[in-house]
């Protein structure tokens, strides 16, 4: 049995945390609020003392968090300092759940060779936290890479959550703030879980970044099509918000105004290739119709 200490208990850390308990494992998730019963802590992971002291003796240290999505830039950096500083001073390995902002590049396969050159705030301050994890020689450490969610624990921020599928499988319309005919990586939230498990013990993956094992891409529609088939509702109505309404929108919401920053995730292809990592970390990626008949079948959120 290995100790594994997870920040961040939203749609990932608490995905990693059921797959790691099955796994047989010794698991506690630290966040602002704790949680209920064992296996939670309420602390400031950016008290870099503090957390030390919760990750001593844990073999494993996972940066799930998430900060909002509008304060990137002020609370990242802090969060992911004290998170270096943790895993020095224990020699826990760190495994940090990352996302595709760092390329800031779109129209292209994206492997992990191609080059982070975000331009955009929210990619800079990604790309830069990798930058640093790899500069320290005292860590071991490695980033795993997703794209946009999907599945269970799926929550109202992610762009394929409840808020999408649940209007589709009502026979609803439902509205999207992006485009939705373009080719993208959407990553299956159990099998972000099992990658970075698979990281964490795996030491030919520690130094450098990996992508998730994912299933073939899809268009936002495509998605949507396939989940109204498992339910057995109708041909989706996808209606997409224009850039217009989201930048008028923007002026009177932050988030928005986030979201339209990074519009151009969707208004592209956002293709990520996972052949490496799947030979690395031994997985790939679920096929779409066991994900979605089980992100169906929970019943979670959606």
């Amino acid at each position: 049995m290995a100790a594994h200490v997870i920040v961040g208990k939203g749609a990932v850390g608490s995905t990693l945390a059921q797959e790691l308990v099955s796994q047989g494992h010794e698991v506690l998730v630290v966040s602002r609020t704790g949680g209920a019963g064992p296996g939670h802590v309420a602390l400031d992971a950016t008290d870099a003392a503090a957390l030390t002291r919760v990750v001593q003796g844990a073999d494993v240290l996972y940066n799930c968090a998430n900060p909002k999505y509008t304060r990137w830039p002020t609370d990242w950096p802090p969060l992911a300092a004290a998170l270096l500083e943790a895993a020095a001073r224990t020699g826990a390995v760190l495994v940090t759940a990352g996302n595709l902002y760092g390329y800031g590049t779109h129209g292209e396969v994206v492997t992990e060779e191609t080059p982070l050159r975000a331009t955009d705030a929210k990619g800079m301050v990604r790309a830069q936290m990798w930058r640093d994890a790899v500069a320290r020689t005292d860590v071991r450490t490695t980033e795993i890479r997703g794209g946009d969610y999907v599945g269970p624990l799926a929550d109202a921020a992610a762009h394929a959550g409840p808020r999408f599928v649940r209007p589709i499988v009502e026979g609803k319309v439902t509205r999207t703030v992006v485009a939705v005919d373009q080719p993208h990586s959407w990553t299956y939230l159990p099998d972000f879980a099992r990658a970075l498990a698979a990281a964490g013990r795996t030491p030919d993956a520690w130094g450098r970044a990996w992508h998730v094992p994912t299933a073939e891409p899809l268009t936002f529609r495509a998605l949507g099509a396939l989940f109204a088939e498992a339910a057995g509702a109708p041909t989706p109505r996808i209606k997409p918000m224009s850039a217009g309404t989201l930048r008028a929108l923007g002026l009177v919401s932050p988030l928005l105004r986030e979201i339209g920053d990074v519009a151009h995730h969707f208004s592209e292809p956002l293709v990520m290739d996972t052949t490496a990592s799947s030979r690395v970390l031994g997985q790939t990626g679920t096929p779409w119709s066991q994900a979605i008949a089980e992100t169906l079948g929970t019943g979670t959120r959606v």
